[in-house]
């Protein structure tokens, strides 16, 4: 026999069963805090009590009862899992976690580009010749074209000039342009295992890049031009570049300071955010080529070409509040609970075990 008197059992007892009317008629959720903890802590006491009565097999009605009553606080407190999302939901709900926890690598690969586009504008203007050397052939550049350039305003002003091409060429540009931008965001990116130093070199090159071609240009007073046939692609472009190359960064922080954890265990949590990175990465690639294909090489007016990157800018910044939101949520611990009504491992309901939902 139990040590507790009989009107305490019986009192708990009510009160267990009138808990559980509460559960179904409020739901768990809406149940104050300390009657949760309470409904746990009664069938704990039930459990138990019912593993003893049954043993004994004292009182079949009450054996009945009593695991009943069990049985229905064992729904409520162990709810069943909810079903496995597919995998394009889930993508989508990590992805700005992802973006929102990697602030510090991402902010580091655009400073790393900031700094890039400052020397390579430095350079450019002390000595107009650097920029054959930081401007390759490979982009479609060749040598007569940039003398041109850096020489003349009125060939600096042809080529910004947009013509009406057809479809098609554009279409198969786009293309070409969509192949050359991932394969440098993904070169960004997988170097980024040899300690990061690659990604960092690259990064520090593409601000190269852009800073000596934008110094020819910011001679001429007003080169409003030369933005509005930048900017356009250029944000999103940057943008999915820099993304990668914080993929890569991630990648090298694990491997050159792992600090106290095993390499391999730092590596293969870096893994999943940095490729969430690259993932957010490919469609900035397409949009970038679609603009930079459709709009930059088009004759639409100034204004219209940098109206759209002003929208590009807005959706970027929209997206950066957003995920800085993402941040911002606090992730509440609930395994206080599972312990809470755990039931005791050797005494349960039922057959020796904890009464299936």
């Amino acid at each position: 026999m139990s040590s507790r008197p009989l009107r305490d059992r019986r009192a708990d007892l009510a009160r267990f069963e009138g808990l559980l009317d509460d559960c179904e008629r409020l739901r768990v959720a809406q149940l104050p805090f300390d009657e949760l903890r309470e409904l746990g802590r009664l069938y704990r006491r039930h459990a138990a009590e019912l593993a003893r009565i049954r043993d004994r097999d004292e009182d079949p009605e009450a054996i009945r009862h009593l695991n009943a009553l069990c049985v229905r606080a064992y729904t409520h407190l162990y709810p069943s899992p909810p079903p496995e999302k597919d995998r394009a939901a889930g993508f989508f709900e990590r992805l700005p976690l992802a973006i929102a926890r990697t602030w510090r690598p991402q902010l580091l690969a655009w400073t790393l580009l900031l700094v890039g586009l400052i020397l390579g504008a430095a350079l450019e203007a002390h000595d107009p010749e650097a920029i054959y050397a930081l401007v390759p052939r490979s982009l479609g550049y060749s040598t007569g074209q940039l003398d041109r350039l850096v020489s003349s305003p009125e060939s600096r002003a042809e080529f910004l000039a947009g013509d009406e091409t057809p479809v098609m060429a554009n279409a198969l540009f786009g293309s070409f342009l969509f192949a050359h931008n991932t394969r440098v965001g993904f070169l960004s990116f997988a170097t980024g295992m040899l300690a990061g130093v690659p990604t960092i070199l690259l990064q520090v090159y593409n601000g190269l890049l852009v800073g000596a071609l934008g110094s020819v240009f910011f001679r001429d007073p007003w080169p409003l031009e030369f933005l509005a046939w930048i900017l356009p692609h250029g944000i999103p472009e940057f943008t999915a570049i820099t993304l990668c190359a914080a993929g890569g960064l991630l990648l090298g922080t694990a491997v050159a300071l792992p600090g106290r954890r095993r390499r391999r265990d730092t590596l293969r949590d870096a893994v999943e955010p940095a490729l969430l990175l690259v993932g957010a990465a490919i469609p900035l690639f397409v949009v970038a080529a679609l603009i930079e294909s459709f709009v930059r090489e088009s004759a639409l007016a100034t204004g219209t070409r940098l109206g759209v990157a002003a929208a590009m800018l807005a959706l970027l910044l929209g997206a950066t509040l957003y995920v800085r939101r993402v941040a911002t949520r606090v992730e509440t611990d609930t395994d206080w609970l599972l312990e809470l009504s755990a039931p005791p491992r050797t005494e349960s309901p039922g057959s020796g075990s904890a009464p299936p939902p």
